[in-house]
């Protein structure tokens, strides 16, 4: 393929992402599909009721090796012919095995690129049409065994009326396509991002391993403006203190309402529920900003209207849709002081 020809396909990917995801749904019949949108999903990953984050537990391992893939250097040619501005290559987290019956999930180490070169490359190949190797090669993309697969948290954060008739809201994302390496153009909800530690030194730390940190550093960025923090000090950044307060006081309420796969590009997705109470959220998030490095960010009555139409992320708009089903749980569960520590047990194996 010609450098011109890439640079159509990358256009066309970009531009028709969320059509050729559903359209990427259809060739997976036989794997479940959650709350009515694309999203690929396993028996085990969607709780029948929401599940407290600090509940799920945690664990490092090996990353065993995978079968061959064909090999697409698919990031090597982003990075040459249509960088992103957010686009480097971290270590990461890779998700080996997950049940939220249980709960519990399990990660090995793995990078950025690696779910690039698989996934954003089986998109490319859907995209252009003809011969999916790839794509074929895969298999079921909810087999973690058959690919690399780096887990990102998407995070629906809902801020509860001042009243008992006040509405609740939620916070949108559109994702720049020409600032981000994934779903440019898409929706999606506030914050998301690839479960990796602040400083891969301390991927093994339990401070860094830990969902709830992790999310309190996507929150600082997408909702506040506030650059990349590297080694965080968790006990001694104040935002970070006054989140996990409120969290163990019930003024914050995190719950996990599944786990999916997208099924273009095999992005996958931790779907979790923030509830705020209002004055919480106006005293920490009273300077939400509209515009952050990846896109724009606007606040939205919390209903099905709200999405209606919209190129929505297949994460997104199933966490949407999960939570207006659970609402009544979601707004009134508390998850009270017992939340003594930060959510999680973290262990390795």
């Amino acid at each position: 393929m010609t450098t011109t020809e890439w640079l159509r396909v990358r256009r066309r990917l970009r531009d028709q992402r969320h059509g050729l995801a559903v359209e990427a749904a259809t060739r997976y019949p036989d794997v479940r599909t959650l709350a009515g949108t694309p999203l690929l999903t396993r028996p085990e990953w969607t709780p029948e009721f929401p599940v407290p984050l600090r509940d799920i537990a945690l664990s490092l391992a090996e990353s065993p090796p995978l079968p061959g893939l064909p090999a697409t250097g698919y990031a090597r040619l982003m990075a040459e012919h249509d960088r992103p501005t957010v686009f480097e290559n971290r270590p990461t987290y890779r998700l080996l095995d997950a049940s939220l019956i249980e709960p519990r999930l399990v990660f090995g180490h793995g990078s950025y690129f690696d779910t690039i070169d698989a996934g954003e490359a089986a998109g490319h190949e859907y995209a252009a049409g003809g011969a999916t190797p790839l794509r074929d090669a895969v298999g079921d993309p909810t087999d973690l065994t058959r690919r690399p697969a780096n887990m990102a948290i998407s995070a629906l954060t809902i801020r509860l009326g001042d009243g008992d008739t006040a509405q609740p809201t939620f916070f949108l994302h559109w994702r720049d396509p020409a600032r981000v390496g994934h779903a440019g153009g898409l929706y999606q909800v506030v914050p998301v991002g690839v479960f990796q530690a602040s400083d891969p030194a301390r991927a093994g730390d339990p401070a860094e391993f830990s969902l709830w940190h992790f999310m309190l550093r996507e929150y600082a960025e997408e909702l506040l403006g506030e650059p990349e923090l590297s080694g965080v000090d968790y006990d001694r950044w104040p935002f970070a203190t006054e989140m996990t307060a409120a969290l163990r006081a019930g003024r914050i309420r995190a719950h996990c309402l599944g786990l999916g796969v997208d099924p273009l590009t095999f992005a996958t997705d931790l779907l979790v529920s923030v509830v705020i109470d209002a004055p919480v959220f106006d005293t920490i998030f009273g300077a939400w900003v509209a515009e952050n490095e990846e896109g724009a960010v606007t606040q939205r009555p919390l209903s099905a209207d709200a999405i209606e139409g919209l190129p929505m992320q297949a994460a997104g708009a199933a966490l949407v849709r999960r939570a207006l089903d659970l609402q009544a749980r979601l707004l009134t569960t508390t998850t009270g002081a017992s939340a003594a520590t930060p959510p999680n047990t973290a262990t390795s194996t």
